[in-house]
Formats: C-alpha cells, structure tokens, sequence
C-alpha cells in the first residue's frame, strides 16, 4: 500500500435521491481534484435514475454523468469517509464522532428543466472549489 493512498481524504456527498445534488457535486469533486480526493455519493431513498437535467447541465461544462446510478447511503460509506456533505437529508444521515460534517443548503433540481439547474450547479461548483482548497494542500 502507498503512502499517497493512505493519505487521500475522502468526501461522501449525501442527498435523498442521490439523482442530482449529490451526483453533481461528486463528478465535479473528480474531475476537478484529478484523483486526489476519494469521492462517494450516496441517497437516503435513492431515486431510480439520475436527473436527466443534472446530467444535460453538466454536459454543458464537459461533465458526464450520463452512466452514474443513484446508490443507497450505507452506513459503511459514512464510516469509511473524512468529509461527509449532506443535502437535504435531514436527520437520516448517520453521524459518527471525528468525521467532518457540513450541510449544504442548495434547492433541489428535481422536477425542473436545465435551465432552473444551471444556477444549482454553480452553486455546487463553487463550493466544489472551495473544498478542494481545504482538502488538498497548494501545489509547491
């Protein structure tokens, strides 16, 4: 086992349906921390299929999501992550001591068009951002 592996953080992103928030908010934590970051999604009442808008909004930004599948949240995943991010799953999330927890407050993109998603997911980029720079050290 590598020092580099053992040294990953790793980010669990959690919503209800794990179709849209959370599915955005990791393909935008791997591409954009190139492998540095371990990343999971998960829902607590997972949906049967991504949002279709999610997926067409990030296509825009060159993003594909299109084979992503919503999983049910475990507790094992809690478990095994440094960061735990929750969207709007309220109390189901199961919460164990010495973890990072944040809650992320975004509207939820089901139901709506691309358009209404688009702003979403800049939101989400933005905080995406923001993580990585807490996360992952300067490059030197």
């Amino acid at each position: 086992m590598s020092t580099e592996t053992a040294k990953k953080p790793s980010v669990l992103f959690v919503c209800v349906h794990n179709a849209g928030r959370s599915q955005m908010a990791a393909a935008f934590l791997s591409t954009l921390s190139q492998g540095r970051i371990e990343v999971r999604s998960a829902g607590s009442q997972p949906a049967e299929h991504i949002n279709p808008a999610a997926v067409e909004a990030m296509a825009e930004v060159g993003i594909d999501m299109s084979a992503e599948i919503p999983k049910v949240l475990t507790t094992e995943a809690v478990q095994e992550s440094d960061v735990v991010i929750t969207m709007g799953c309220g109390d189901e999330c199961p919460y164990f001591p010495g973890k990072r927890y944040e809650d992320w407050v975004l509207e939820d993109p089901a139901g709506k068009g691309v358009e209404s998603v688009r702003p979403i997911r800049d939101a989400i980029k933005a905080r995406v951002e923001d993580l990585i720079a807490s996360l992952v050290p300067a490059a030197r």
